[in-house]
């Protein structure tokens, strides 16, 4: 089998994402779907969730950031809010994938049992299956800052689908390790 260079793998791996993620918000109301929650183990492979839903986000998130926080604060209407976020992600976000970050970002309640045992793992396997196509890889794990601007992305596109989301929230963010990752088929 030919393995494929650590930059063809991120960059198969985040177009896969993005086109995801536009079906997701163009066909199913933004619906997460399958490959958009991979599944969480330990390097030792105990299971420590079955679907985590993971955010993608931009490398430079201050537009998107702003686009959400002003949707999300503008009415106290949720409906409205998801539906300006999700035309908003269904448009024109995801077409560019060399925009995006691989470090992708989970969001958890303050005090997450999950968060916690993700954090103490340091790094886990993420699992994505979705069209005949999966990716297997190895991440670094760390938590999100008060000021890092990742969080702070995180939490905004978040509140779209969910305004309840506070600021005590867990954001961790996971690293893949490219040299650890397979695609099946080969990307």
């Amino acid at each position: 089998m030919r393995r494929i260079a650590n930059a063809e793998m991120r960059n198969a791996f985040l177009g896969w994402q993005c086109r995801i993620r536009q079906i997701a918000m163009r066909e199913y109301g933004g619906q997460p779907l399958p490959g958009m929650r991979p599944r969480v183990s330990t390097r030792s492979g105990e299971s420590l969730s079955p679907g985590l839903i993971v955010l993608l986000l931009p490398l430079e998130p201050r537009e998107s950031t702003a686009f959400f926080r002003y949707q999300v604060q503008k009415t106290n209407e949720p409906q409205k809010t998801r539906e300006a976020g999700i035309g908003y992600l269904g448009a024109e976000f995801y077409q560019l994938p060399e925009l995006f970050s691989d470090a992708m970002a989970a969001v958890f309640q303050p005090g997450s049992r999950l968060a916690e045992q993700i954090l103490k793992a340091s790094d886990v396997l993420l699992d994505f299956e979705q069209f005949s196509q999966s990716y297997r890889m190895f991440c670094g794990v760390r938590r999100l800052g008060k000021k890092d601007e990742a969080r702070e992305a995180a939490l905004w596109q978040a509140r779209i689908f969910n305004r309840d989301i506070g600021n005590d929230s867990v954001v961790l963010s996971f690293s893949p390790d490219w040299a650890s990752a397979h695609a099946d088929p080969p990307a």
